[in-house]
Order: structure tokens, then C-alpha cells, then sequence
């Protein structure tokens, strides 16, 4: 069974661009466009398997990447999150909040074995 990620991004064209390079690398993918939508979705149990890694952006409208780290953290402590960030500054916000942050572009082979790593550890 592969191992499921749910990508948050509210850019549809970056959204679309790492959920096919994680499909092909065999990951299943859920892409979500709002924060919000994700965050429920996930309280509620509501995605067809397990998550056990969450990619999210940074800068999006209505809840920024920190703020909808912190409230998944409410809920689950532990699954691991990769945030990407075109922002440096940004990692700042992350901090206790058991993140790993990697600055954009973020090359395909760089999202894969980040994702890969993390999705190991957390095994």
C-alpha cells in the first residue's frame, strides 16, 4: 500500500506539479487548495487512509502555513509536516512545532527524498 501525503497549497498549478511528482514516485496524494478545508477534513477523519505526512505552503489566504500547523498539532502531535516556503524568514514561525521547512524552488529530487526521509523516521 503506498504511503498517502496530503499536500496543502493554495496554488493550483504548484499543487498539480508535486502531486504528479509524488504519484509517479509511487506516493498517494490528496491536494487540497484551502487550509481550512484540509484542517477539517483531517479532524474529521475524513481522507480515504491514513496521513502520514503533510506538505504544506507557507503564505496562503484566510490561515497561513504556522497557523494550520499549530492546530494540527492540537490533534496530532506527531505526523510529520514538510513546509515549503519561498519566505526564509518564515521558519521563524515554525519553531517548536516539529516542522521540517525547506526553502523553495525545491527541486523534485529534493521534495522526494525529503518526503522519503521523514516518512521513514516517523516508521
Amino acid at each position: 500500500m503506498p504511503h498517502t501525503v496530503l499536500l496543502i497549497d493554495d496554488n493550483a498549478v504548484q499543487a498539480a506539479t508535486r502531486q504528479t511528482i509524488l504519484k509517479r514516485a509511487g506516493y498517494f496524494v490528496i491536494a487540497v487548495l484551502s487550509p481550512e478545508r484540509a484542517l477539517e477534513q483531517f479532524r474529521n477523519d475524513e481522507y480515504p487512509a491514513t496521513i502520514e505526512l503533510i506538505i504544506t505552503d507557507h503564505i496562503m489566504p484566510g490561515m497561513n502555513g504556522s497557523e494550520f500547523v499549530r492546530a494540527v498539532r492540537e490533534f496530532s502531535p506527531t505526523v510529520p509536516v514538510l513546509v515549503i516556503s519561498g519566505m526564509e524568514e518564515a521558519e521563524a514561525e515554525y519553531e517548536g512545532l516539529g516542522t521540517h521547512f525547506r526553502l523553495k524552488p525545491l527541486l523534485p529530487d529534493n521534495l522526494l527524498a525529503s518526503v522519503h526521509r521523514l516518512i521513514q523516521e516517523a516508521a
